[in-house]
């Protein structure tokens, strides 16, 4: 066998042609694109750190207020018209919402202004740690998304191509804690769907920037509540008194479990149990108090808890087992189910999957590797789920990826922020160019 000998610094010339990402697949228009990105990467972080240091918590509405007012003047120099929908309706601060008129097929963005971290946090800073990461409140969770989305846009613009598009642009202010009624509080959003070829949901995913998220389960709270007849406990499990509150509370819960555990995606956890001869929750469902004795069989009994699931069927599904469950009471007990729906399911569909191919082979294009769907079990809810059954092709999880968020240690990788951007704006202009339609 003939052997070949390769110098070495010829080798490592070719190894580095074997390494070097490669833009020989994208056109010259997104060679300038990508540039773009480039060239306003320095100003994009600046944003961030501005951004990040403005306490947003869902509940400081004027910092949501602030954090909107930094956004909108940009997205309009960038040819948005911008409304602030006002969150009085459903005791949230409120939206902004940018739409650019053009003649492609229409593309929505989703991005949210709020954090979890209200202004009695101590986590209040943008920190950078070395040159290629920073800590701070909402740095991934989602200002980095929001970021990511804006310069994605300022590249297009740079490129002569935004005039082309029509996109609009949704930032929520209450992704973290939704407003109530859920139908006022994201009824802008849905306006906003409608009509939409593709959208495109700015949080932080799995962290991964090798994935993508095209399906999410659903977010549903349950409050359960049991009763009995109370009396002496040496009386339990007789005629008049029967099996008590927590008994009947006790075998819906294991019912529960053998029913309903087995089932891939859906998960279910009761979260706070009070029982006694009298409980009483909160009216934020996360706390109460309870009495009792020893020797008195229960009277009641309440418990919340929360219900994920991938689909809308497999919500249903759930739903109607948890009810019958819940109607086969034991000896002088009743009991009660009632659900709180707060995120819907975001299913799979052919749609979620050609979106993602496309983003995939927009980011194979610009030498950044392939890009995967995430485990569902892995995906939160989010906003994009309210407009799954209205927009064709959904993708999420592609804003700035790092670790930790909704903790005091969230840490974004700044070195992944132009290359996030340089992925979301070659997928929009492919979306416009190829002219997929709703």
């Amino acid at each position: 066998m003939r052997k070949f000998f390769v110098a070495p610094s010829l080798a490592a010339a070719l190894l580095l042609c074997a390494t070097r990402p490669t833009v020989a697949q994208l056109s010259a228009s997104e060679q300038t694109i990508a540039a773009a990105v480039d060239r306003h990467n320095a100003q994009a972080l600046e944003l961030l750190e501005q951004l990040v240091n403005i306490n947003s918590g869902t509940m400081n509405f004027t910092g949501v207020r602030a954090v909107a007012d930094v956004l909108r003047p940009r997205l309009e120099a960038l040819g948005f018209t911008t409304r602030w929908v006002d969150g009085a309706a459903f005791h949230r601060a409120g939206h902004l919402v940018a739409e650019h008129p053009g003649p492609g097929p229409k593309l929505l963005l989703v991005g949210h202004l709020d954090t979890v971290f209200e202004p009695d946090n101590p986590f209040q800073k943008f920190e950078r740690l070395d040159d290629s990461t920073a800590r701070g409140p909402g740095v991934i969770d989602m200002k980095g998304g929001d970021v990511v989305a804006l310069y994605a846009l300022q590249a297009l613009s740079d490129a002569g191509l935004l005039a082309r598009m029509h996109v609009v642009f949704v930032l929520d202010g209450d992704e973290e804690e939704v407003g109530s009624p859920v139908r006022a509080a994201r009824a802008a959003l849905v306006e906003a769907a409608t009509g939409a070829a593709a959208g495109m949901g700015f949080e932080d995913g799995a962290g991964d920037p090798r994935s993508a998220v095209i399906s999410r389960r659903g977010d549903v709270d349950w409050t359960l509540t049991t009763t009995g007849v109370p009396g002496h406990s040496g009386q339990i499990f007789g005629s008049e008194i029967g099996a008590g509150a927590v008994f009947e509370a006790s075998r819906i819960l294991h019912q529960f479990y053998t029913t309903l555990a087995a089932q891939r995606y859906l998960t279910f956890s009761p979260g706070l149990a009070l029982g006694g001869t009298a409980a009483t929750l909160d009216s934020t469902e996360t706390a109460g108090s309870a009495r009792g004795k020893q020797n008195v069989v229960a009277q009641r009994m309440e418990v919340t808890g929360d219900l994920r699931t991938v689909s809308p069927a497999q919500l249903d599904a759930a739903k109607a087992s948890m009810r019958r469950i819940v109607a086969a009471h034991l000896p002088k007990t009743d009991a009660s189910i009632a659900f709180d729906d707060h995120y819907p399911p975001m299913a799979p569909t052919a749609g979620t999957h050609r979106l993602l191919a496309i983003y995939d082979r927009a980011s194979q294009d610009l030498g950044l590797g392939t890009v995967v769907a995430v485990d569902p079990s892995k995906a939160g809810a989010a906003d994009v789920a309210f407009v799954a059954a209205r927009v064709p092709m959904l993708i999420d999880g592609i804003g700035l990826s790092g670790r930790d968020d909704h903790s005091a240690m969230e840490t974004a990788n700044l070195n992944r922020l132009p290359s996030q951007t340089k992925r979301a704006a070659i997928t929009m202009w492919r979306l416009t160019e190829g002219g997929v339609r709703p």
